[in-house]
């Protein structure tokens, strides 16, 4: 599935929210890295909810937080221009607006 992607490339829509892409800037074998580590971390906290092992959850959470932070999706943003972010708002309540609602018409 295609979400729309805000025209700077910075998010991506999902029921009317914003999520930060991944940096741009990443080569293709850091960012299928990357994405490789995220797909284990989930697949772990998967196992460790399933075992009902909080340990185990705690450091899986963590891995696929670092993951993302590695990513760009999370932590500082990538882009360098001083624009803040706006990571899971609703795009109505964004700069993101005008062009939101030109999608929805």
């Amino acid at each position: 599935m295609n979400y729309p992607t805000t025209p700077d490339g910075r998010y991506f829509v999902v029921k009317g929210q914003l999520w930060r892409c991944s940096n741009p800037a990443l080569t293709a074998e850091e960012r299928q890295q990357w994405v490789n580590a995220l797909m284990a971390a989930r697949q772990a906290v998967k196992s460790a909810k399933r075992t009902d092992d909080p340990a185990a959850l705690k450091a899986a959470r963590a891995s696929v937080n670092a993951a993302k932070i590695a990513l760009g999706e999370r932590g500082p943003v990538w882009w360098s221009d001083g624009a803040p972010d706006f990571n899971r708002f609703k795009a109505f309540n964004t700069p993101y607006r005008e062009w939101f609602e030109t999608l929805q018409a």
